[in-house]
């Protein structure tokens, strides 16, 4: 099981320390972590973006020029080769001089005659996933040139925890916090969601027939 230390601290803020201290407390108190995982380290030269048009690219069947506004004030034109970008929609998109995880640079350059001034992200290039197929899409409640690791929450950490069949109760982000908050289920505080209160009216006895 997969949990994200950002939303722990959320559910409970007494919880301290870093990323390998709280799977050191997991693996004595409860279950065993078999790792952590930094997330979004890397990421601070992606920003939010707006695709304001799609359309063919002339030189190659499979691939689409875009325009982008990325908020610098201009729109830029980007080639993309994924299928899934349409216009309207929001992607993490990498300028050209900027660096995604593992160093790769992003440079201003021809692609089939047309000048692409960055890229459109794939969760695989940006780190945070196995989707390479096609295009991140984000939200529609973003702003163009936002920092995307902060609309996104980042930097984190993951834990990947071993659950055990008598530890089901650690299957969920509450319980989790719940074992590492120092005052325990006391220091949880659970976000409103809205809607009317829970409250149930508990009738003892047999129904009426």
């Amino acid at each position: 099981m997969d949990v994200s230390v950002s939303w722990l601290r959320a559910l409970a803020p007494s919880i301290e320390g870093s990323a390998e201290h709280l799977a050191s407390l997991l693996s004595s108190r409860a279950v065993p972590v078999d790792r952590t995982e930094a997330l979004g380290a890397e990421l601070e030269d992606v920003v939010v973006a707006r695709v304001l048009e799609v359309g063919k690219h002339p030189g190659a069947d499979r691939l689409s020029l875009c325009s982008v506004d990325a908020g610098s004030g201009e729109p830029l034109d980007v080639v993309c080769g994924a299928p899934n970008v349409v216009a309207g929609a929001y992607y993490p998109f990498i300028p050209a001089g900027g660096t995604l995880p593992g160093g790769f640079k992003i440079e201003r350059r021809k692609i089939r005659g047309q000048v692409s001034n960055g890229m459109l992200c794939s969760e695989k290039e940006l780190g945070l996933g196995r989707d390479a197929a096609g295009i991140m899409r984000l939200g529609d409640d973003h702003t163009p040139g936002e920092s995307f690791a902060g609309a996104m929450g980042l930097p984190d950490a993951r834990l990947e925890l071993d659950l055990t069949p008598n530890r089901i109760d650690l299957a969920c982000h509450r319980g989790v916090a719940r074992e590492l908050a120092p005052g325990g289920e006391e220091d949880v505080v659970l976000p409103s969601f809205g809607g009317p209160a829970w409250d149930p009216a508990w009738v003892s006895g047999a129904a009426d027939a």
